[in-house]
C-alpha cells in the first residue's frame, strides 16, 4: 500500500481499517452520515486540507455503512474526527472544524513526539498490574 492515491480521501471499511491505518504513518478518520447536516458542510474543509497535505492519509468512516467499525471506537456523535499517528489515536473529538482548526491539528499530529508517546503507552502497561 503506497501513499499516493487517486482520490485525496479515502473510504474506509472493516475490512481496509486496520491495514490502512498500519501502513501509513499518520491517518485522519472523520466519521460521518450521508443524512449529517455538519457532515457535509466538514466534507469541502476536509477535502481542502487533505490536498494541501498529500503525505496524510485522510480517510472517511460512513457510519450507516460501518456501524461495526462507529461501534468499535465508541462513535456516538457525528462527524467525529480522529487522529492516528503510529497506530496510536492522538485525538478523537466530535464536531465539524474550521479549516485553520483543521490545519493546526495537521499540524499538532506532525509535531508530536512518538517516541514520547510509545515510552509513556510502556510505562502505564508496566505499571498494570497483571491478571
Amino acid at each position: 500500500m503506497g501513499y499516493t492515491r487517486a482520490m485525496t480521501t479515502t473510504n474506509l471499511t472493516e475490512a481496509t481499517f486496520a491495514d490502512t491505518v498500519s501502513g501509513n504513518p499518520i491517518v485522519l478518520v472523520d466519521f460521518w452520515a450521508s443524512w449529517c447536516g455538519p457532515c457535509r458542510t466538514f466534507a469541502p474543509v476536509y477535502e481542502t486540507v487533505s490536498e494541501t497535505n498529500p503525505d496524510i492519509v485522510f480517510a472517511k468512516v460512513d457510519t450507516e455503512a460501518e456501524q461495526g467499525l462507529a461501534g468499535a471506537f465508541g462513535i456516538s456523535s457525528i462527524p467525529t474526527l480522529m487522529a492516528i499517528r503510529d497506530g496510536v489515536v492522538l485525538y478523537s473529538q466530535a464536531g465539524a472544524l474550521p479549516e485553520a482548526a483543521l490545519a493546526n491539528l495537521v499540524q499538532a499530529v506532525r509535531d508530536v513526539d512518538m517516541d514520547e508517546v510509545h515510552a509513556s503507552i510502556a510505562e502505564q502497561k508496566a505499571a498494570q498490574p497483571a491478571e
